[in-house]
């Protein structure tokens, strides 16, 4: 059974396994259940039949309507697709958002891109399309029950949308806040690349130094910007298992039964 974390995709650059990661009580979250990833409009018939050999029976997507009628979903054959929107409408993140649209808002204050994602993320906790989509999505995780069967979830880039599910999911199933951490960042490593081209292709377009360092904070992840939610998360709600339980309707026997079906 493959041990890779980053998947062997050729049409995604953030195609990651969650299995492996320890928890605060000596256990693993096993492979081959939980995958991270960016968006499937891309994949070659190759990548699907990657995902469906993988064992991959659910799609859980994030993203907003227009998102999905931009880049519909290649679905794996064999996995049932599950529409979530994290954001009632468009994409909060603007990991879909025009030339145009950035230009107008991130052309001239060099934070704008910063402080944006730092409230996106304390949306993505209190909005009830969140909650309602994160609530689903353990609906789901908790119906995979067979061994070596995936839930794979995602939104545009997998890495806000999808890095909230991860954060919430692992943080269910009691891995090590730091581990959680580490996964979130992760994304950057994967995206570096494309996001060093965006910025260079930018200012080879005359763009101000603000745009280019606005859209490098809205295409990659910040521990600051997890931070912004986990603070919300503490304050508002008591903690992230009194979130689960009270905001995400996860009962003490649900997260028995998911730590069950995820857990070494």
């Amino acid at each position: 059974m493959t041990k890779n974390r980053k998947l062997n995709i050729t049409g995604g650059w953030n195609f990651r396994e969650l299995g492996g990661y320890a928890t605060i009580d000596g256990h693993t979250v096993k492979w081959h259940k939980l995958l991270r990833t960016d968006g499937l409009a891309r994949l070659t018939p190759d990548d699907q039949t990657l995902l469906t050999d993988y064992g991959v029976v659910a799609d859980v997507d994030f993203r907003s309507k227009k998102e999905r009628q931009q880049a519909p979903d290649k679905v794996p054959a064999g996995a049932q697709y599950h529409f979530l929107p994290v954001f009632p409408e468009g994409d909060e993140t603007d990991a879909s958002a025009t030339q145009a649209e950035l230009e107008k808002r991130f052309n001239t204050n060099d934070q704008a891109g910063y402080q944006h994602m730092l409230d996106v993320y304390r949306k993505m906790v209190t909005l009830p399309s969140a909650q309602a989509a994160y609530h689903q999505f353990f609906g789901t995780l908790l119906g995979n029950e067979q061994a070596d069967q995936s839930v794979l979830f995602h939104c545009t880039a997998g890495k806000d949308r999808t890095g909230m599910g991860a954060f919430l999911t692992l943080s269910a199933l009691n891995v090590d806040p730091q581990t959680i951490q580490q996964d979130y960042l992760l994304t950057n490593a994967n995206v570096m690349p494309l996001v060093d081209k965006q910025s260079e292709q930018a200012r080879q377009s005359g763009h101000s130094a603000a745009f280019v360092t606005n859209i490098r904070a809205l295409s990659t992840v910040n521990p600051d910007y997890l931070a912004a939610a986990t603070k919300v998360i503490n304050t508002q709600y008591g903690g992230v298992q009194d979130y689960l339980h009270d905001v995400l309707d996860l009962s003490r026997n649900d997260l028995t039964n998911l730590r069950q079906l995820y857990l070494d």
